[in-house]
Order: structure tokens, then sequence, then C-alpha cells
């Protein structure tokens, strides 16, 4: 069952063109171990840039308050997604004006630690 939403995620991925790191702050809710990201980028017709990159390459990096560790990301299945969206509006209301401001479907994102926090 997801939880409440925070604001003090930070994902790191890897640019899928230049390679760099890069950074995102997120909200997210839990399910399990798992930290749900919503890939909405404010009801944009495209997908934001970090969850591009989590595509090309989902080994990232979490941080969540003073902890960092290593993740790996995938997108939610179809019935993740529907399992987990009203969890995710409960949260954060204004994803459902996200939803409807788009043509695009508004992926989920499962976000599992691989590693210990440093």
């Amino acid at each position: 069952m997801a939880g409440v939403l925070r604001r003090d995620l930070l994902l790191t991925t890897r640019g899928r063109k230049s390679g760099l790191l890069r950074r995102a702050a997120l909200a997210y809710v839990r399910d399990e171990d798992a930290y749900v990201l919503t890939a909405s980028n404010a009801g944009a017709d495209r997908h934001p840039v970090w969850y591009l990159n989590m595509l090309a390459t989902p080994e990232v990096t979490l941080q969540v308050g003073a902890a960092t560790f290593p993740a790996t990301a995938r997108p939610a299945t179809e019935a993740e997604s529907a399992r987990l969206w009203p969890e995710v509006v409960a949260a954060m209301p204004s994803y459902a004006a996200y939803r409807t401001a788009t043509t695009r479907e508004i992926p989920l994102v499962l976000v599992t630690p691989t590693g210990r926090a440093s």
C-alpha cells in the first residue's frame, strides 16, 4: 500500500545522450519497498527528461533525506499503475489535472533500492 507523499527525494540518472549524471527533485509515495514516482512533467505532452534517461539506464541513485543508495527503476505495469494511481492522486491531487491536460499516458515508475544506504 502506498504511503504519504514526500518532496525530499533526489533521483540521479545518467543522461542518455551526454552520459553525465543528472538530478531531479521529485515527489513520491511508497509501495512496499519501492518508491513510486510520477513522470507527469506537469501535464506537458512530452515525458520528463529524467524518465527518458531512466528508460535508457535503469540503474539510478536515490537520496531520501540524508540517506543515499543505489536503486533500479522501471515503469509500472498496467496493473500496478491502476492500483497505485488513486494513491498518487490522493497524495497529490494536481496529478489528476495533469492527466487530463496531456494526450500522453502519465507513467508511474517504481524505484527499488538495490544496495545499502550511505
